[in-house]
């Protein structure tokens, strides 16, 4: 077998350091570290091992695992950033279902171990940029969402998916102050969230999702502001029109419908040309679509992206 000299590796082909940290800690969870969950869910947690590395994973050194999940928005939690790590604990993630209904034929309730034998698991190293001006590269594990949402025959005045994420009010601090009209709603159109780049994620760094990245399914859109990918998903529904989104609802010259990663759009109370990747000190520009308009600036020929926000 030839051998490589260490200054010829891509990044692509070497196990991370933080990779090898969480398949530790995943067999330490396997071990019988969090006694709440059954053998049935470990028996579906062990296929969180992906199959493969996706060919859409970014040539990019992950983020460490300790900024990735201590460094959150996940706001039925709270509005500080590191309120999901410090709070979310109580989070019940198990038993889990996801309705997916709608505009379909075979609408259908799929529980959290029947998701996860749809599809092999792949890990995707993916950016992620935040509306606030702050990013990060993970390696997600999941598959595609088009397997998930195919499950149930879309009919052809579907055009569009809304996304609906869990409420437990006795454990989620910022539902019980009422900042936002729960439940927290989110939503693509059909075409983006079939696309083979938007994923449903199970699992980061080899492991189960933690609680303040969404457990025990949430949604990765690479290419879009990080609150377009909807954390602990409960329901899936088909529409034919573009459905009501919290944050747009709330604040709708904040936060479009569509939230594409575009440095040339400024939000109105800061630029964003810039970022800064968690653990690291200077700002880089931001890339138009985070990095990802290859694959799918073709969604969005012809339309205007300052108006269509």
């Amino acid at each position: 077998m030839p051998i490589k000299r260490p200054d010829a590796i891509a990044y692509s082909e070497v196990t991370p350091e933080s990779v090898m940290a969480a398949r530790r800690r995943f067999l330490r969870l396997a071990a019988g570290s969090v006694a709440a969950l059954a053998l049935s869910d470990l028996q579906a947690a062990e296929k969180l091992a992906p199959a493969l590395r996706s060919r859409f994973s970014a040539d990019e050194p992950p983020t460490p695992y300790r900024h990735v999940t201590g460094y959150n928005n996940y706001v039925e939690f709270g509005s500080a950033k590191e309120d999901p790590a410090e709070l979310s604990s109580g989070l019940r993630t198990r038993p889990w279902s996801v309705v997916i209904d709608g505009l379909v034929q075979k609408p259908r309730t799929l529980a959290i171990e029947d998701i996860l034998k749809l599809a092999p698991i792949e890990e995707r190293i993916y950016r992620l940029r935040c509306v606030e001006g702050w990013s990060m590269v993970v390696p997600w594990l999941g598959f595609p969402l088009s397997t998930l949402l195919k499950q149930v025959e879309p009919l052809g005045s579907a055009k569009y998916v809304e996304f609906t994420t869990i409420t437990q009010a006795d454990v989620m601090p910022g539902v019980r102050r009422h900042t936002l009209d729960w439940p927290y709603h989110e939503g693509l159109r059909l075409d983006e969230a079939m696309h083979p780049l938007t994923l449903a994620c199970l699992g980061l760094y080899g492991e189960v999702l933690p609680n303040q990245n969404g457990a025990p399914i949430r949604l990765i859109v690479p290419w879009k502001y990080g609150f377009k990918s909807s954390k602990s998903i409960v329901r899936i529904r088909y529409t034919e029109q573009p459905p009501q989104t919290t944050w747009s609802a709330l604040q709708p010259s904040e936060y479009g419908f569509y939230a594409n990663v575009n440095p040339a759009v400024d939000h109105p109370r800061w630029s964003q040309a810039r970022e800064r990747r968690l653990g690291e000190i200077l700002k880089r520009p931001t890339l138009p679509f985070n990095g990802y308009a290859d694959q799918v600036g073709q969604l969005y020929a012809g339309m205007d992206l300052r108006k269509n926000f």
